[in-house]
This record gives structure tokens, C-alpha cells and sequence, in this order.
């Protein structure tokens, strides 16, 4: 039946988009309103490199707790869902190290990629911008970002001097977890320096979820409670355990502007303490510290624009405690990253950057109490990177490339002593031996673009992305609480090389726009890891998984039509996106999101500003062999309405976000089963605010 819709899907979808783009082919002659944008902006060399910039009122409506939960509804993207506390972008059907989250240009230098249940390190509440990047674009940052890139910018370090005081303050509450919430920041000058002080604070108890009579596509009765007996059969009506969330943050940011360029420093501080949705159960207590240094000097000698450099020192750690409130493992990460780019003044059609960049880490999880090594034996990883992307522009003609090397070296603590376990096979599990691991990596990325005719284009965009294994999928040895496993490493892996090909159609210009896009990223070496089918009874049953490779693809197209959006009046948008990945020798990958079709409308005047989006996401049963489900399909509705009115020097806006409206059970295929099967996101949600802008 799923293949049936799947396939019914697919042709819709290929329909909408490319007869749309016929149809604003031929409505191009519509002139063109003189307003202003109110939302994002795309990138202007979007075809050929993906990108989307979230910020303004579109920011604003879409912005949750989480990196994850802001990114969820995005085209090609979707989220894990943790809970309320952590959950991150998953960008075309890839997820963890395959997508690189930075702030302001920098690794954000968490935890976050080892596992799921480890939140992104940064407070979304004074967040400016978020940033996709994909291709050319994304080799500027890093290696491996198969998926693609999420560039988080706060502007703590200001580049131009503010001739007055500025800044915002919000204040909101939220009913389904009785959140608060509330940021502040400003900014000033005192002569050729400039100053940004920014802080936030959202606390929020338990969320309320749909009750278990509203069962969805192919739910079984009692609903999909894990384990099955808890609360008599049934999924937990009213609030689900361990899914409160409290963050905070404290940040300022020191430049000094000059004619040519600008130094400035930042630090922040950082603290979220927040619950873990499994069956059983646990929190986590998270806190950083995080220093920043940026510098460029514009036009510093002939030939060149620019000069940046980029610095930034990260002291992560966390505990995670048991559902008795006991404090279980212990985890540190601290990294330093430096990077300097250089570009170029035009030279024959081209334009560029190059540079250089260095990271440095080291991760230490411990268990409380006995002092050994959780999960994944204290590693340092290094890497080494050069890079330069060009771009090209010749009448109707544009062009870009990108290249990337990088020497990554993980060195494990070869002294750690690995503690095997009893299977219920009664064997020990398989043991591994530590060992240094070096890989050299080569990354690059060819693009083109034709403007068949004025806003119209049409281009192709061709990327290899080599990443060198992370530490827990070549050293993890051990239990795993929150995935209700027991991870085994292989520190034989070999890197993981992509080649994604990609078809793009855009129309850029007049009230009625669209983009569409097919791809297809085909992997050398794809990483995963595998049920074996055996468990540890010594250790809650906790399944055995193993680290493996093999050669995959994941095949996908999305693309929207857009009328007038994000523009004065009255904007519409219909969208959809599809990616399926599967083992080239058969079989499903694991964690892959579900097809979705989607529509929005919004009407700006007069200070109001009125939205509704509605999401529909076909069931997920599409699973790798050793996941259940299928991941039932869901209606998503929300809707925002908001008031702006000026007194004097301020802009107050009053809004309220509905989420949910329709009280849905949504559960994320790409959430692993230990969570997704026990718990659903939130229900209906209200969220009433006041914010104001001076």
C-alpha cells in the first residue's frame, strides 16, 4: 500500500513543481511591486548551492527551543526529537556528523553529533539568522557535511558602530508545558567601540500530549507505549515524564571598528538542564563556556578584498543523571578552531576565497562513581584543513567550484581497558582494539547555472564530501541509555566518501516564483550501525549494535511554488520534498524522514501579520530490517497572528503561535525506536508574547 502512495506522491509532486515553473514562465510579463521583504532571503546563488537563510518575522514565528524544532518544517530538512530538550537538523535523509552545526562561522563544540539525546550547544533565543548550506558553500566550513551545514549567527561581535542605543526585549508563556520565556539584548557605542550584551532564559515543565483514543495510521491499540504494559496498555495521557526543559544564557560581545576593518571578542555562557523521553528515563545538565575572537581588514593589499580571521575556544560539559536523580556519566569536550580566509578581487569572471583552518579536541566521558570510561574511551581528534571557492559570472553563464583537503587524526587513550559483557547468546560481546587512526580527505564541488531568460535558470551541481569516522563510531564500547543499546565501535573503518549529484529550475523574480530540485547522493563506505539481533541481559536487554559500512544511495526531490511571500499583503506557498536512502545491496537505512506536502498562507497590513501553515507527512515504513514501525503519518496545522504598533522610539509587537492545532500524535521516523516509539511530540500549544525593538 506505502509503495502505491509513494509512488502517487512523487508523480503529484513532480507535477506541481514543473508545471508551476511552466506557468510562471509564461505570467512573467506581471510587474514587479515595489515593497519590502519582511522574511528570509535566498541566497542569490541558491541554484547552484542550496541555501536558505531564516531570519526576520519568518525566524521569529518558526523559533523553538531547539536548533532542531526551529529547522523541523524547512524544505529538505526535518529534526530528531528528543523530547523538548534536544533535537537536530536532518537535512535530506542525513543526520549527526554528516551535518555540521556551527555558530558564526565556527563548530559550535558540543556533543551533540555523538548522540541524539546530547543537545546542540546554543541558545536559539538570540538567534539573528540560521543558515543551510549545502555544496561549494559548506567546504568552506568543513569536510563530510554530506548533508549539508547549519550556521547559527548571533551577531555578538558587531562589525559596524550602532549610532544610537538599540535592541530588543521578549517576553512570552506557552500552554502545553507552561513555558517561560524571556531575552533581552542591546547594543551601544562608545566611540570606535562597539558593545553587545545579550542574555535568555526559557524554562518549561512537561509538555501534554495527545491522548492514546486519537490513534493514528497503522498505530496498534494500546498505542506505541514502549514497554507495552506501562500505564496499563496505553500511551501516558496529560504529561509525558522527562520532557521538561530549562535553559539560560549570558553573552557579550567587545569590537573595536575602524575605517578598514574591525577586532572584536565575545564570550557566553551557557546552561540546559533537561529530560530524556525513554521508557527509562534520566536528565541531563549541560553548561559551556565559549570564547570568540573575529578580525577582518577590508581590501588589505592589491588583488584582495578581504582578509578574516576566526578563532574560538569551547569548554562543553555534561552530566547525565538516572531517573532517580543519581548522576550517571560525566562528559567534557574541549576544543579550540582558528581559520583565516583571504578573498580575491575579480579576475577574469572569477571571484574567491581561500584559506586555512585548524581544530583541536578532546573528549573525555566518564562514569561517576567508578571513573572509567562511558561509552567512548577519552580521544583527541585533530584536523588540518585547506580550502578555496570560486565563483564565476559570464552573461546568462555562472559557475562556481569549491575544493577541500583535510588531515583528520583521532588518537584514542590506547590504555583504556574495554569491559566486555554476556550476551544472551553466551558469548561476550565482540571485542575491538583501540588504535590511532589517520585519514586524509579531499572534497570538492563543480557547479553551473544557465538564465535561459531574464530570472529564469536552470542548473546542475556536482559535490564529493569525504569524512573521516568520528570517535564513537570507530572506539564506543558500551551501554547506551537513551538508544536502549549497546554500542560497539570498529576501529577498522575506512573514510566515507559521497557523490551527490544534483538538477536544479528556479524562477527568481515577479509575484509568482518556484524552485525545484532532484538529486541523487550515492556512498562509498556509508557508516551505520547494525542490530545484530543479540542483547545484554546483564544490562537492562539493551540490544548489540556494531559499527559496519557499505556501499548506499539516497535519491530525493523537493521544490516550492511561491506566490508574493514574505512580501507586504497577501503571500501563499505550496511546497514538498521526498528522500528515500537504501543499501545498494538491499534494504532500508536507517532514521530516514518521510515524504511531505505542505501549504502556507500569510497577509501582512497595518502592523498585522497573519499565518497559517498546514503539513502533511506520509506514513514512514520504508525501515532499515531491525526497526519497528512503521512511523505513523501525521497532519501538522499552525497558525500565528501578530500586532505591531510604534510608540515613540519602540516597535511593540503582541503575537500569538498556535502549534498543532489539530492535537496530532507525531512521531519522527528519524528519532531512533527508543524514543520514538514511546514518545510523541507536543500536543496543541498556544504561545502568547510580547515583544519590542528599539
Amino acid at each position: 500500500m506505502y509503495c502505491k502512495q509513494k509512488l502517487f506522491f512523487d508523480k503529484r509532486l513532480l507535477g506541481f513543481l514543473f508545471s508551476g515553473l511552466c506557468i510562471s514562465s509564461a505570467s512573467a510579463q506581471t510587474p514587479n511591486l515595489e515593497i519590502t521583504a519582511t522574511g528570509s532571503q535566498e541566497a542569490t546563488q541558491s541554484i547552484l548551492t542550496p541555501t536558505k537563510v531564516l531570519q526576520g518575522d519568518e525566524l521569529l514565528n518558526k523559533l523553538g527551543t531547539t536548533l532542531g524544532a526551529t529547522l523541523a518544517n524547512e524544505l529538505g530538512v526535518s529534526a530528531t526529537g528528543y523530547g523538548a530538550g534536544s533535537s537536530r537538523p536532518v537535512i535530506r535523509g542525513l543526520e549527526g556528523s554528516r551535518v555540521q552545526i556551527l555558530q558564526n562561522g565556527l563548530s559550535v563544540g558540543d556533543v551533540s553529533n555523538i548522540s541524539q539525546d546530547h543537545a546542540v550547544g546554543n541558545n536559539m533565543q538570540n538567534a539573528h539568522q540560521v543558515e543551510i548550506l549545502r555544496g561549494a558553500a559548506a567546504l568552506l566550513y568543513g569536510s563530510g557535511s554530506s548533508g549539508g551545514l547549519v550556521n547559527v549567527v548571533n551577531d555578538r561581535i558587531l562589525t559596524n558602530l550602532p549610532d544610537r542605543p538599540t535592541g530588543a526585549i521578549n517576553t512570552s508563556y506557552e500552554t502545553v508545558n507552561n513555558g517561560r520565556a524571556g531575552s533581552l539584548e542591546v547594543d551601544g557605542a562608545i566611540g570606535s567601540v562597539a558593545v553587545h550584551i545579550d542574555t535568555a532564559i526559557n524554562n518549561a515543565n512537561n509538555y501534554r500530549i495527545p491522548g492514546s483514543s486519537t490513534q493514528s495510521q497503522g498505530e496498534p491499540i494500546g498505542g506505541w507505549t514502549v514497554p507495552p504494559e506501562g500505564n496499563g496498555g496505553n500511551n501516558y495521557t496529560g504529561k509525558l515524564p522527562n520532557t521538561f526543559s530549562n535553559q539560560n544564557n549570558l553573552g557579550v560581545g567587545v569590537s573595536y571598528i575602524g575605517q578598514n576593518g574591525y577586532t572584536g571578542v565575545s564570550v557566553e555562557r551557557l546552561n540546559n538542564n533537561y529530560g530524556i523521553p525513554t521508557p527509562e528515563g534520566g536528565s541531563i545538565n549541560q553548561s559551556q563556556n565559549r570564547y570568540d575572537l573575529q578580525h577582518q581588514t577590508r581590501d588589505p593589499f592589491a588583488g584582495f578584498s578581504s582578509f578574516k580571521f576566526n578563532a574560538a575556544n569551547s569548554n562543553y560539559n555534561h552530566t547525565e543523571f538516572t531517573n532517580a536523580g543519581e548522576a550517571a556519566a560525566l562528559w567534557k569536550n574541549i576544543a579550540n578552531e582558528a581559520r583565516f580566509e583571504l578573498a580575491h578581487n575579480p579576475l577574469l569572471g572569477w571571484k574567491g576565497t581561500f584559506g586555512a583552518q585548524v581544530t583541536a579536541s578532546s573528549l573525555n566521558a566518564t562514569e561517576v562513581g567508578t571513573g572509567s570510561y562511558a561509552i567512548v574511551p577519552p580521544t583527541k581528534t585533530n584536523s588540518n584543513a585547506l580550502f578555496w571557492i570560486e565563483e564565476g559570472k559570464w552573461n546568462s553563464l555562472q559557475g562556481n567550484l569549491g575544493l577541500r583537503y583535510n588531515n583528520v587524526a583521532q588518537k584514542p587513550n590506547l590504555g583504556t581497558e574495554l569491559e566486555t559483557q554476556v550476551m544472551n547468546t553466551g558469548a561476550d560481546t565482540p571485542s575491538i582494539t583501540l588504535q590511532n587512526r589517520n585519514f586524509n580527505l579531499m572534497s570538492y564541488s563543480a557547479g553551473g547555472l544557465w538564465n535561459f531568460m531574464q530570472g529564469h535558470g536552470v542548473g546542475v551541481a556536482y559535490t564529493v564530501s569525504q569524512r573521516a569516522p568520528s570517535a564513537q563510531e570507530l572506539y564506543s564500547y558500551g551501554a547506551h541509555e537513551s538508544t536502549a543499546t549497546f554500542d560497539i565501535g570498529n576501529p577498522n573503518l575506512n573514510k566515507e566518501t559521497s557523490h551527490n549529484l544534483e538538477f536544479n529550475i528556479q524562477r527568481t523574480s515577479g509575484l509568482l516564483r518556484g524552485k525545484a530540485s532532484i538529486y541523487a547522493n550515492r556512498f562509498n563506505n556509508y557508516i551505520y550501525v547494525y542490530y545484530t539481533g543479540q542483547s545484554v541481559p546483564d544490562v537492562e536487554n539493551f540490544s548489540v549494535v556494531v559499527a559496519q559500512q557499505a556501499a548506499a544511495t539516497i535519491k530525493g526531490i523537493e521544490g516550492e511554488l511561491t506566490y508574493n511571500w514574505r512580501e507586504q499583503g497577501l503571500g501563499g506557498r505550496v511546497f514538498g520534498d521526498a528522500s528515500q536512502g537504501s543499501f545498494d545491496a538491499g534494504g532500508n537505512l536507517p532514521l530516514q524522514p518521510a515524504p511531505r506536502l505542505g501549504a502556507e498562507i500569510a497577509h501582512q497590513r497595518n502592523g498585522w501579520l497573519t499565518n497559517a501553515t498546514y503539513i502533511y507527512s506520509y506514513q514512514q515504513n520504508r525501515l532499515a530490517s531491525w526497526e519497528q514501525g512503521p512511523a505513523p503519518s501525521y497532519n501538522l496545522l499552525n497558525a500565528g497572528i501578530s500586532y505591531t504598533e510604534k510608540i515613540q522610539q519602540v516597535n511593540w509587537t503582541v503575537y500569538l503561535n498556535m502549534k498543532n492545532l489539530l492535537n496530532e500524535q507525531i512521531r519522527y521516523a528519524t528519532t531512533p525506536m527508543a524514543v520514538r516509539l514511546y514518545a510523541p511530540q507536543p500536543g496543541r500549544s498556544f504561545m502568547v508574547g510580547l515583544r519590542g525593538t528599539f
